[in-house]
């Protein structure tokens, strides 16, 4: 997990109410479409990529790359599932938003006292 942008940080500590897509986006250092994805998938659990990228209204593989983003930070999953007729398509599944806001709260704290440890340094 890479650590959050301070300048984000910074332009949402100075901002007018943050949505929590803002948020998601800073504390994970994810871009704004990729927190879109997740807000969409929780919406719609259980979809495919296709299926996403019609509901998002983007192209099937930036919906791919916004989604394997997604499994690298720890927001969603996906499983195999067999077509009737052969072959198989992948179902994606959010990580819970309970789970979101925790992990959220772990990154951020991580962050924190790492930034604290760069400061108790600052001198010696």
């Amino acid at each position: 997990m890479s650590d959050p942008d301070p300048q984000r940080f910074r332009t949402l500590m100075l901002g007018d109410e943050p949505s929590f897509e803002n948020v998601m986006t800073c504390v994970f250092s994810i871009q704004p479409h990729e927190s879109h994805t997740y807000r969409v998938l929780l919406e719609q659990p259980n979809s495919t990529t296709e299926e996403l990228a019609a509901e998002t209204d983007r192209d099937r593989s930036n919906v791919s790359r916004s989604l394997a983003t997604l499994r690298e930070k720890g927001l969603a999953s996906r499983r195999r599932h067999l077509l009737d007729g052969g072959g198989h398509v992948y179902r994606h599944e959010p990580t819970p938003l309970e789970d979101a806001k925790d992990l959220m709260h772990q990154t951020l704290d991580e962050w924190c006292a790492y930034v604290h440890g760069r400061i108790d340094e600052f001198g010696e």
